[in-house]
């Protein structure tokens, strides 16, 4: 998922939208002829090679439609490049910089295969760096998204606790970070009950532990704090058939902000970067927590479980009340913990949480500009007293199934300390059907938009 040199022999490949294409070729008139004999009309994801003398192909065309076509998905480049045939490609266009930007990153973002089980064939349309983009940062970005797709989209029988584990330390030994990891009986030995409490039914191979990775010496502190559920049965409260089949990808929030972590390290931001990480499954056995327990999190508050299928926010509670204790400049946690999210926003958007507005504003804002959609939902005051069961101070899982979003972000937010400017991301993590530049698998969401916007929110 890179771009070939700037020096690269390649086909001049012309974006066009459809209103522009007869000026195009107004001096081009070979070109004109074939482009009508094959009913190329500039339609969005249109591509087309035009021949010269001899046969040989002497340019290419993509189609750019029109504005309002293009307000319908994003990544339209690469829609078209996957029409392409290989070979080496040269952009000719009239985008802006920040349009150029999100074009050039869609294409590569496009060439992702996911082939640890299966050879998969590579799409062999390959694109030179566009003048006037910072290649490296694109690729940077690129980088960062094929990470959080992989380990998204490798099963659970080889991405366990230890296998993210693994996954953190390769990527924080690539760039000089350390890396801690709390395991096991060390869990409880440390002040970690709820992260021991929801993973300790698993097998003695897939034990829960707390992945703690720290880069940077200099700047503001910025904590990411990921879901790292890596299979979720639902526990006791068993989940059906149908609703287990994906829970492989219930560790997203973690495959996320690995991802974001390398963007921000490969890029060499001046920030100090922790990386939390609560690795757990949610397995049944003996062990396993029931509905009912009481259980006290690391802060003291303590927990009533309605339903063992709502552990993430357990796992997340204790990691967020340990990365609040060293008062970051912003802390922001990601995961996949809601399907209250999912019947709000689809699989699209991306939900947020915050009640600090310039972070709702830099978010969107930023995500408008890098075609990384995000919607902001509400801390909803009113709402406390439904994660307040009386037995203890919260329930994991209010009855009634309203605003199951809103009281799930509530319910980390007691966690995340009093003067923490704190965001919650609820993300699905998953493109269920293929879309240009993002193939059906396990999906950035957010971390653009957050990485766009970080110079704004940490002043860098």
């Amino acid at each position: 998922m890179t771009f070939l040199p700037s020096e690269t022999e390649a086909l001049p490949l012309y974006l066009v939208e459809a209103e522009g294409l007869e000026a195009l070729l107004q001096d081009k008139p070979e070109a004109a002829a074939w482009a009508s004999a094959m009913g190329f009309t500039g339609a969005l994801g249109q591509a087309l090679v035009v021949p010269g003398e001899g046969g040989a192909p002497a340019l290419a065309l993509a189609g750019y439609g029109d504005g309002a076509a293009r307000l319908r998905g994003r990544f339209w480049l690469a829609a078209a490049a996957a029409q392409l045939p290989a070979g080496a490609y040269r952009l000719h266009s009239d985008l802006s910089h920040e349009q150029l930007e999100v074009e050039a990153l869609g294409w590569l973002l496009g060439s992702y295969t996911f082939d640890r089980y299966r050879t998969q064939p590579a799409r062999g349309a390959r694109l030179v760096a566009p003048e006037g983009i910072d290649a490296a940062r694109v690729e940077a970005i690129a980088a960062g998204e094929a990470l959080t797709r992989d380990l998204i989209n490798i099963p659970a029988e080889d991405m366990g606790p230890a296998d993210l584990e693994a996954a953190a330390r390769k990527l924080a030994e690539s760039h000089g970070a350390s890396i801690e990891v709390t395991g096991s009986e060390a869990l409880l030995e440390q002040n970690f009950p709820l992260i021991h409490t929801v993973g300790r039914a698993a097998a003695p191979d897939r034990a829960p532990r707390l992945i703690d990775i720290r880069w940077g010496d200099d700047g503001p502190a910025l904590t990411l704090v990921g879901k790292g559920v890596c299979f979720d049965t639902g526990g006791l409260n068993l989940k059906p058939g149908a609703s287990m089949g994906l829970m492989k990808k219930d560790m997203g929030g973690a495959a996320n902000v690995l991802g974001l972590a390398s963007i921000i390290m490969a890029r060499g931001l001046p920030i100090r970067l922790r990386v939390l990480i609560p690795a757990v499954e949610n397995a049944v056995a003996g062990p396993a927590f029931r509905p009912g327990d009481i259980l006290t999190a690391r802060n003291g508050l303590t927990v009533e479980i309605n339903n063992t299928d709502a552990e993430g926010r357990l796992v997340l509670a204790d990691a967020l009340a340990y990365g609040a204790e060293e008062e970051p400049d912003l802390m922001i946690s990601f995961a996949t913990l809601t399907g209250a999210a999912r019947v709000a926003v689809g699989p699209d958007l991306s939900p947020f949480f915050t009640d600090d507005i310039n972070v709702a504003h830099g978010l969107e804002a930023a995500a408008g500009v890098v075609a990384d959609p995000v919607w902001r939902l509400p801390f909803h005051e009113p709402y406390e007293t439904m994660i307040e069961p009386g037995i203890a101070d919260l329930d994991n899982a209010p009855k009634g199934g309203f605003a199951g979003a809103i009281t799930a972000a509530l319910f980390l937010r007691r966690f995340a300390g009093q003067g923490t400017r704190y965001t919650h991301f609820d993300i699905y993590g998953w493109v269920p059907s293929p879309l240009p530049g993002r193939p059906k698998g396990g999906a950035g969401m957010g971390i653009r938009a957050l990485h766009a916007a970080l110079p704004g929110l940490l002043s860098l």
